[in-house]
């Protein structure tokens, strides 16, 4: 790691609670665990593999589209119910909001599942404490769907981009009107955060002067 990298590490006044967004592709959980290398703060990350509809979902979104919900939900639900046991404010990065369920709810059910999990949703009393930072990724959906071909994860090969347009505009939607934190809407189509130390230190960076409710990182990779 590079002297400039350690000396961003030191820069006081970091946020304990950092919480990493973004649709299928984004490069959320690679960022997260760098994160947490970066900061020594635990990671929690969501465990879709442990998801036993998720591949038939899939590969036939009708048939598996509510159990697969529902068990993003009760995982989730119970991963974001152990923060609030602690008697002060989680320090921590997560590669998931618990909000993100409802967004990828409205995007998987129909109107009658949609209403059975909203129940089921209320019936859960989920109140996660807010982050102290959201980092939200963007990136085209064409970059996206390369990317998924490119780790190799089997069960992902049959998400389609019409899948990824929908779950995209989704995020968008949802990240227009978010307000609960302060929010670092990232553009990462053209950037490599996971192995460019370059562009992980100019978004740690961007991360020690975030002020207000909402900035945008658009970097240019030639520029840095």
């Amino acid at each position: 790691m590079n002297t400039q990298l350690a000396a961003t590490r030191e820069k006081p006044e970091q946020p304990k609670y950092i919480a990493v967004e973004g649709p299928i592709g984004a490069g959320k959980t690679t960022l997260a665990q760098r994160l947490a290398e970066t900061f020594q703060y635990p990671l929690m990350k969501e465990a879709a593999a442990e998801n036993p509809f998720l591949e038939q979902f899939y590969r036939s979104k009708r048939n598996q589209a509510l159990p697969t919900q529902l068990f993003f939900l009760l995982q989730r639900a119970k991963q974001v119910s152990e923060l609030g046991h602690t008697l002060f404010r989680p320090t921590l990065v997560s590669d998931f909001l618990m909000e993100k369920d409802r967004i990828f709810a409205e995007v998987n059910l129909t109107s009658e599942e949609f209403s059975l999990y909203e129940q089921i949703y209320q019936q859960l009393d989920i109140n996660p404490p807010a982050p102290d930072l959201v980092i939200y990724l963007q990136a085209p959906v064409n970059i996206l769907g390369a990317r998924i071909k490119r780790r190799g994860n089997a069960a992902e090969q049959f998400i389609t981009p019409d899948y990824l347009e929908n779950l995209s505009h989704a995020y968008t939607r949802f990240f227009h009107f978010y307000d609960s934190a302060p929010l670092l809407i990232v553009n990462s189509a053209a950037i490599d955060l996971a192995h460019d130390d370059l562009h992980y230190e100019s978004l740690l960076k961007q991360i020690s002067k975030m002020e207000g409710l909402r900035q945008y990182f658009n970097p240019q990779p030639s520029l840095l």
